[in-house]
């Protein structure tokens, strides 16, 4: 591990050298890059969108808090080996990248009081999943209570590097949205995990059948 620094900070440079970084499967340059940015994205960092956000618009959003339906927010930056495909024979061999992450104090406690209430938490996208059940284990770590204390999460920032596969036990996460995955990618492993493999399978032939669009621009699933 090397660590380089440097005399200023380099943020600024990298829009003159460099240009936003696209999946392998768009081959089209962009015209506008925000039509590859989320509303609600705040922080620099990630090197992919968190595609399922894609869908949200700021109407939307007005429109889905009317209804009472509580928002709150978490960060995590993508890495590339996003799109990095499994290759190992037996998935558990596979070395999952770490990306950054954070779920503030905000956030948990919302998280806690939803869940104390008996309300679902629904993520939007993998990286949400991600940055939920992270937090959800790191507290099970910290703290020792009863089974329903251990559903509760607490703020965290780092790295993450947990692999969700089919067979793990979803702590916080009750629902998610997400889009259609790439094959043999950690992400539809993780939807596998969440929502049973043969479940998945069945949904992705429908999928293909009824003509619905798949990866970053195209449509979403509700898993429940």
């Amino acid at each position: 591990e090397r660590v380089i620094k440097f005399s200023e900070p380099i943020e600024p440079y990298f829009p003159k050298i460099g240009h936003v970084p696209l999946p392998p499967y768009i081959h089209e340059t962009l015209s506008d890059a925000e039509r590859y940015q989320t509303v609600f994205a705040r922080e620099s960092g990630s090197a992919a969108a968190p595609t399922a956000g894609l869908h949200f618009t700021p109407q939307l959003l007005d429109e889905i808090q009317v209804m009472g339906v509580k928002i709150a927010y978490v960060t995590l930056h993508v890495g590339l080996d996003t799109f990095a495909p499994v290759t190992e024979d037996s998935p558990e061999e596979h070395k999952i990248h770490s990306e950054w992450c954070q779920l503030p104090q905000e956030t948990a406690d919302a998280i806690n009081e939803t869940k104390r209430n008996g309300g679902r938490i629904i993520a939007v996208g993998t990286t949400s999943v991600r940055t939920l059940e992270s937090a959800a284990i790191e507290n099970r770590k910290s703290k020792i209570g009863n089974g329903d204390y251990w559903l509760l999460v607490a703020p965290i920032t780092g790295p993450t590097s947990l692999f969700i596969l089919p067979g793990y036990q979803f702590k916080i996460v009750d629902a998610m949205i997400t889009n259609f995955h790439l094959p043999k990618s950690t992400l539809i492993m993780l939807v596998s995990a969440f929502a049973g493999r043969e479940k998945i399978l069945e949904t992705y032939q429908a999928a293909i059948q009824e003509g619905y669009r798949f990866y970053s621009f195209g449509d979403a699933m509700f898993i429940v």
